[in-house]
This record gives structure tokens, C-alpha cells and sequence, in this order.
């Protein structure tokens, strides 16, 4: 290998076969690396081969290199902007405090209520 690949590197590959656990991506005629499917892109992927396919070219960033096995981690994911990642955690915050607080006081205090309806009912 002529070009000495580090961890962080950012490099074009081609996707020369797809399982459903990722894909393998040439990095060069002698460096295949394997892209997780949790680093395919932002967000869940149930199905890969919506997202890739053999002869696709990418951009990917090199996660870790294990010299020993010649394995080669990469990420798809982290070569691209995380669309609205900003936002999500907002959002998931609001409706968690906004659905389960306010939710679980009123059923409590819902509670309450229904007692005394039920102890006067009686």
C-alpha cells in the first residue's frame, strides 16, 4: 500500500458488497473496510440496501484501524451533516416533560379526586 490510512481520514471508496449488518467498502486495491449499519447514515436503518448498493461510490471516514486483523471501521454517517440534529433533542425534551409530568400530576391528582367521588358514593 503505497498511502498510509489513519484513523479520522476522510476517503472516496466503492461498496463492493452489502450484508445486513453493512458494507464493505474498497478503499484501495489492498484496504476493504467495513461500514457498520448504525454508520450508514442519521437516524435508523432497517433495511441497508436502501441505502447502498454494490458499485455505489462514497465518501467515508475512517473510525479505527486494527493493523493486526486489517480491519478497517468506517462511517458514512460521519462525513455528513446530521439534518435537524439540533432540534431533535429539543423536541424529544418538550415532549417528554410536556407528555409525562404534566400527565402523571394530573392522573394524580385525577386520583384523588376519584377517591373522594368513590368514599362519597358509598
Amino acid at each position: 500500500m503505497s498511502e498510509k490510512l489513519t484513523e479520522g481520514q476522510v476517503l472516496t471508496g466503492k461498496v463492493t458488497g452489502v450484508q445486513p449488518y453493512g458494507a464493505f467498502v474498497a478503499l484501495s486495491d489492498e484496504v476493504q473496510g467495513l461500514v457498520h449499519i448504525s454508520e450508514v447514515t442519521h437516524g435508523f436503518v432497517k433495511d441497508i440496501n436502501e441505502f447502498l448498493t454494490v458499485g455505489d461510490e462514497v465518501n467515508v471516514k475512517i473510525l479505527s484501524i486494527d493493523e493486526e486483523k486489517n480491519k478497517y471501521s468506517l462511517s458514512i454517517r460521519a462525513t455528513e451533516e446530521a439534518p435537524k440534529q439540533t432540534e431533535k433533542p429539543k423536541q424529544t425534551k418538550q415532549s417528554h416533560n410536556q407528555t409525562e409530568e404534566p400527565g402523571f400530576n394530573t392522573l394524580k391528582d385525577k386520583l384523588s379526586e376519584w377517591l373522594k367521588q368513590s368514599e362519597q358514593n358509598k
